[in-house]
């Protein structure tokens, strides 16, 4: 599933509407001019589309891409972080889960080095807000032992 604002939405729903009307890629002018979004934002919304995988953005053409995902469209670019922080929550978890050993333990340095290093590949503000929020949720538990710091997988 692909998630989306409602803007780019809109800038993807024009880009299908008048596709065929040209093959060698739709001009940006063109969108810009049925739009009425500043050139700034459009080439962004268009940027982020393309890195999507929902469109090809080049030399200032846009053609459409064939794609079969889902779409979901949220309103604003704060509802859009949120949910990917909720599946790299859950894409953490899982990972957790995979790393504790028989008494649900993990120490913390391994922790935190998987979830910068490892397949997630986090900054350090994502890894710490998503550690912060397994804890508040309950899930993770922050254990101080003699041999050093540890996380209680408690779920």
């Amino acid at each position: 599933m692909i998630t989306i604002t409602k803007k780019e939405e809109v800038v993807l729903d024009q880009i299908k509407i008048i596709n065929f009307e040209y093959s060698d890629g739709i001009p940006v002018d063109i969108l810009r001019d049925e739009l009425d979004f500043h050139e700034y934002d459009l080439i962004e919304i268009l940027k982020t589309l393309d890195d999507k995988g929902l469109i090809a953005f080049n030399d200032y053409k846009v053609n459409l891409s064939n794609f079969e995902n889902e779409i979901n469209t949220v309103d604003s670019k704060k509802d859009l972080k949120d949910i990917e922080l909720d599946l790299k929550e859950k894409e953490s978890y899982e990972l957790i889960k995979e790393l504790v050993d028989e008494n649900n333990l993990i120490p913390k340095y391994i922790l935190e080095g998987k979830l910068l290093y490892g397949s997630l590949r986090l900054s350090n503000f994502r890894m710490y807000h998503i550690i912060l929020s397994l804890q508040n949720k309950g899930i993770l538990k922050n254990i101080n032992k003699n041999d050093g710091e540890y996380y209680l997988l408690v779920s």
